[in-house]
């Protein structure tokens, strides 16, 4: 009885709205436009939704004129129209309705209906933040971290975000952690951060849940729990955030601080590789390649490697050349190999660049050229690339592509034969035959200055 009493009320009500709209009233008319729109009580009915809202519109009515303008937005009731959008909410707007400055804001940010003009865009921010508006006290706080429409300015930026993190806006709050992290308009401080980004994952904010995460996987404002930053990095995962995704791939296969699970690791991993995450892809490739989580399938690696390779990573980039090269799950073609080797070497890759000199040096994929061979052996053997080392001291030592030069061939090949080269120790051995005990000095004594000179460097396998 109580239900049917509420429901003839809720009826009776929209009788009475009904009425006093056909009688011109505009709050009626958009108290209405409302209960077509909800649903409530009534059929829902967008396009008489729409009708009611335009009528109370017309009548100066600001919050319908807003809600007008959203409704040309999302295409609610009556065809998108971005330009109808922004005459709605500049009118409500001028009125000094808050919502509408934001989003009247937004369409200049985003340049839908108007042309864009970010400092435009700050300008309807900076009328709603004065007003309150955390969702605009954000906006206005991002403009200043990125100088988009206004001058860079970080404390600015930081007191925008506080006031907003305040009113419990998440956004603000995950933004505000982020000016303490990375210590801009504030001391870097950790803790300070992490208490920021807590806040916000609380309201499910999945970035938020990834960094928290992240905190507890390295220690950062927090003692280490890996168990903590797995449960975090799940509920970021099971909310679609690649890189927390990613970040659990990394935790299951590497069995780091929860117990090792291909199979899961490569759940993850392809999660975030479908969404575009490129070290996925990259990752999800090694899978398929190795048979970790998943049989082995060459054909499933390539078109991984390749999708990452195609946003530019170079170690995808080099595996694709690799499988070329060789012919592992894709017709053998040289010539493709030598292509993407070129993409990663020329992003600094030293595996990339050491194959490329093979290539090369062997005529291989591309027409046979010494020279370019022992500068490609170069970049890479100057990373500390022990193969590209000894590589290039072959070619020093038999005069290809280079002039003979003995001392240097026993450089290269006695840093190759430190690096855990096993030929390069028995070519060095063989190299130093051929020099006498004043040369063998001179080239030790500059492998020795080579080792200090690059004593920081990672060298690569």
């Amino acid at each position: 009885m109580k239900n049917q009493s509420s429901a003839r009320a809720g009826y009776d009500t929209f009788l009475w709205y009904r009425e006093a709209a056909e009688r011109g009233n505009p709050y009626a008319q958009f108290n209405l436009a409302l209960v077509y729109k909800k649903g409530q009580d009534v059929a829902r009915d967008e396009v008489r939704a729409f009708y009611w809202m335009l009528k109370a519109a017309q009548q100066g009515l600001a919050f319908a004129q807003n809600h007008l303008g959203v409704m040309y937005y999302n295409g609610r009731g009556v065809a998108s129209n971005d330009k109808e959008a922004v005459r709605w909410f500049r009118a409500a707007a001028l009125q000094g309705e808050v919502s509408a400055q934001q989003n009247l804001g937004q369409m200049y940010k985003k340049g839908r209906g108007v042309a864009r003009n970010d400092e435009t865009a700050v300008s309807w921010f900076y009328r709603a933040s004065e007003q309150g508006v955390a969702s605009a006290q954000t906006l206005l706080g991002e403009a200043y971290v990125h100088g988009t429409g206004v001058r860079r300015n970080y404390p600015l930026a930081l007191a925008w975000f506080r006031k907003a993190a305040l009113q419990n806006d998440a956004s603000a709050q995950l933004n505000l952690g982020l000016m303490y992290k990375h210590g801009h308009g504030v001391a870097r401080n950790e803790a300070q951060a992490l208490a920021w980004f807590k806040q916000a994952a609380a309201q499910e904010c999945a970035v938020a849940q990834r960094l928290v995460g992240v905190a507890y996987a390295e220690g950062q404002g927090v003692p280490a729990d890996p168990l903590r930053a797995y449960a975090w990095l799940v509920r970021a995962a099971e909310q679609e955030d690649a890189d927390a995704q990613f970040n659990l791939g990394i935790m299951l296969a590497n069995g780091k601080g929860v117990e090792r699970d291909d199979e899961l690791a490569f759940t993850w991993y392809r999660r975030a590789a479908e969404s575009g995450h490129m070290l996925a892809q990259y990752n999800l490739g090694g899978m398929y390649a190795r048979g970790r989580g998943v049989a082995r399938d060459d054909q499933r690696a390539l078109e991984w490697y390749r999708m990452a390779a195609e946003q530019g990573a170079p170690n995808a980039q080099f595996n694709v050349g690799v499988m070329y090269a060789n012919g592992h799950g894709v017709a053998k073609d040289e010539a493709r190999a030598v292509a993407w080797y070129r993409c990663a070497a020329e992003q600094g890759d030293a595996s990339a660049q050491n194959n490329l000199g093979v290539m090369y040096a062997n005529g291989l994929g591309v027409e046979r050229d010494e020279e370019v061979a022992v500068s490609w052996y170069g970049k890479a053997a100057e990373q500390g690339h022990a193969l590209a080392q000894f590589n290039l001291g072959g070619m020093y030592g038999s005069g290809r592509g280079v002039a003979r030069d003995d001392q240097k061939s026993c450089m290269w090949l006695t840093l190759a034969a430190e690096a855990a080269e096993l030929a390069a120790a028995s070519n060095r051995k063989n190299a130093e035959l051929d020099l006498t005990p004043q040369a063998r000095e001179v080239a030790t004594a500059s492998a020795q200055h080579w080792r200090a000179a690059h004593a920081t460097r990672a060298r690569p396998v």
